[in-house]
């Protein structure tokens, strides 16, 4: 099996009120998983337009596999206007339709997918029929399957976020988007750890990582739950730090490393990103351990 991590979904430009950043929770993923030298594709769209262009130029640079990008005649490069409180929490305001609504199924996609190692994608992705579509058919191909819960109010149905949960081999929610889902599926529990487990049981899925903010991340792998109590920063903007904390998750879970040591590095790379401006800091492995093994 070929060693190469497929990422799917919504590539785009943040746009905040004094300047515009690429984004999308994908892309986002797709950059940290390549910074760790990780083989990376992403399956998805843009439109036929300058910031579409500039967009492809940044993921050519980066060194992701980009081969895999659509080009839209009918639809624009999406657009999120975000909007940071006093904080620094983001709230996003979502433009649609956008090219990345409209992801088509190729031969070519489908043969990535069923050749890679994993296969991550989001919620927000499924929002239109068109790329939901394409992603229920690359479901069925994928060997191992990474669900990123990203609840964006409105663009998500209860229906659909059940059926990706039964999809997949791993799923990620911050503690929010655990107590709605898990309410709305007729969970009678308070705590984080109940609402894990009753998600695993409904879902048949023993790979559930929640994470908490500032407080860190509870992980479920294989039966055994794993915690990180956090690490102490001043928040700069939250953008992209539960994205790089799943790719960094990722990469070491699909190394082979302890899931402790998976949980520990993944928490300190989300902090570190939420400290910088912006969903995608260089982050140097010098840092991480700084943040893993403080010096007393």
């Amino acid at each position: 099996m070929s060693s190469k991590i497929v990422c799917f979904g919504e590539i785009l430009w943040d746009v905040f009120p004094d300047h515009q950043k690429i984004g999308g929770a994908p892309l986002n993923v797709a950059l940290r998983l390549n910074s760790f030298g990780n083989d990376v594709a992403i399956i998805s769209s843009i439109g036929k337009d300058e910031l579409g262009m500039l967009l492809l130029d940044f993921i050519k640079d980066s060194g992701l596999d980009y081969k895999y990008i659509q080009e839209s005649e009918a639809f624009g490069t999406g657009e999120v206007q975000v909007s940071l409180d006093a904080k620094g929490s983001a709230s996003y305001e979502i433009i649609f339709p956008t090219a990345w609504d409209n992801i088509n199924l190729t031969n070519n996609n489908k043969e990535l997918v069923k050749n890679a190692s994993a296969f991550v994608f989001g919620s927000l992705v499924a929002r239109s029929e068109n790329s939901r579509n394409t992603l229920y058919s690359l479901l069925e191909i994928a060997p191992y399957k990474i669900f990123d819960i990203n609840l964006r109010p409105p663009h998500y149905e209860q229906a659909v976020l059940e059926y990706l949960m039964q999809e997949a081999d791993f799923i990620k929610f911050n503690d929010d988007e655990l107590f709605e889902i898990a309410a709305k599926m007729g969970s009678p529990f308070h705590s984080i750890e109940q609402n894990i487990h009753y998600i695993s049981k409904q879902t048949q899925t023993d790979r559930i990582c929640i994470t908490k903010g500032r407080h860190g991340a509870v992980l479920l792998y294989d039966g055994k739950l794993y915690y990180n109590s956090g690490y102490l920063i001043k928040v700069v903007d939250t953008v992209g730090a539960g994205d790089s904390f799943l790719g960094t998750l990722t990469h070491y879970l699909l190394n082979g490393e302890d899931p402790q040591k998976a949980v520990d590095y993944a928490c300190a790379v989300g902090a570190l990103v939420a400290q910088s401006e912006g969903a995608n800091p260089e982050i140097l492995m010098t840092e991480i351990e700084k943040f893993v093994h403080p010096k007393v």
